[in-house]
């Protein structure tokens, strides 16, 4: 089993938070403040069951590429039930999270966000990366009472899939894009190989949470990601303005794009730019990543109406190019593939 003091494990394995009493220089961020929320500016609040949805989805999608969404029919039940999960899980003792510590080539398991490996300064995190079935590292974890994290995760990731769809099609249908075109939508089984992926995170309460940060700013790698938090933290960058904080909302879901459908869109999406800042308090988020099969060509070419005069901006990439670029480049992988 990898051990804190293995150096390839350096980006991985997160810090015992328990042990520490003061922020260690390793974790210090320089950060900008966040603007104040009663300036009155805030993202979008949009109620699926309103008639209107689709096209207050597509306008928050060109001005903010965020929004908060309720009455999405996820059960409340569900989403706290995946909480509880998380906390029973990020409650074990260290050695026992490492059982289940992702590989340093891998994707899955325990440990820092995969992007950490690009920073030289650490972030105040820790989570679990589920692709597919969570029974793998259920065992480890629990070797003799696995079964029903198993099924809580199971059962959300299946509503998470059928809300990410929904809102895909909104989407698609405004950018153009026929859905029979796109041969990985109503696949129950996941024939056809979309990149799933839940992320469980953790953020234990800081003792100086204004000299870290709990994720880097990042876009995501995704088509769109359906967050669950209950505790603020995330905040989202705006053109102009600057960081504002996103306040959690009673029983709704976060939806933000990511770099796939600003490609899909020639640029007429946004993918928000975003982090997480460090509280004095426990927060916990559960973040649902929809991304297309690894060989799926993203392209803006997809559209069968990019608008009059209008060229590509990006250059056709797969799904799986544009990840290695994004792995190695972060936010510059745009600039890679821009015509």
């Amino acid at each position: 089993m990898a051990t804190p003091s293995d150096q390839t494990y350096k980006h991985i394995i997160p810090l015992d938070f328990n042990s520490v009493k003061s922020v260690p220089d390793s974790f210090v961020w320089l950060q900008s403040n966040a603007i104040q929320s009663d300036d009155g500016l805030s993202i979008p609040v949009i109620d699926l069951m309103d008639p209107n949805a689709p096209k207050l989805i597509v306008e928050a999608c060109e001005t903010w590429g965020v929004f908060h969404l309720k009455d999405h029919g996820i059960p409340t039940k569900i989403m706290e039930d995946v909480e509880s999960e998380a906390r029973k899980l990020f409650d074990l003792p260290i050695d026992q999270k490492l059982k289940a510590v992702r590989s340093p080539d891998g994707q899955s398991g325990y440990g820092i966000v995969p992007m950490q490996s690009l920073f030289s300064t650490f972030m105040w995190h820790e989570g679990l990366t589920i692709f597919g079935s969570a029974i793998d590292h259920a065992k480890v974890l629990w070797p003799n009472d696995y079964q029903q994290f198993c099924d809580i995760i199971d059962d959300y990731q299946r509503q998470m899939k059928a809300l990410a769809e929904k809102l895909m099609r909104v989407l698609f249908k405004a950018l153009s894009i026929p859905v029979e075109d796109v041969n990985w939508f109503d696949d129950p089984t996941n024939s056809s190989g979309c990149n799933l992926a839940l992320q469980l995170n953790s953020y234990p309460p800081c003792p100086e949470p204004t000299r870290t940060l709990g994720l880097a700013p990042h876009t995501d790698t995704s088509v769109v990601t359906i967050l669950r938090a209950k505790t603020s933290g995330l905040q989202v960058f705006k053109d102009g303005v600057g960081w504002i904080p996103v306040e959690p909302k009673p029983d709704a879901l976060i939806v933000n794009l990511g770099d796939f459908t600003r490609i899909l869109s020639n640029g007429r999406f946004i993918s928000v730019l975003h982090r997480v800042v460090a509280k004095p308090i426990q927060r916990y988020s559960m973040g649902y990543f929809f991304r297309p099969p690894m060989d799926f060509a993203v392209s803006p070419l997809l559209s069968k109406d990019l608008g009059q005069g209008h060229v590509p901006r990006y250059r056709s990439v797969t799904a799986k190019e544009y990840l290695d670029l994004k792995a190695k480049h972060l936010e510059k992988a745009f600039s890679l593939i821009e015509n």
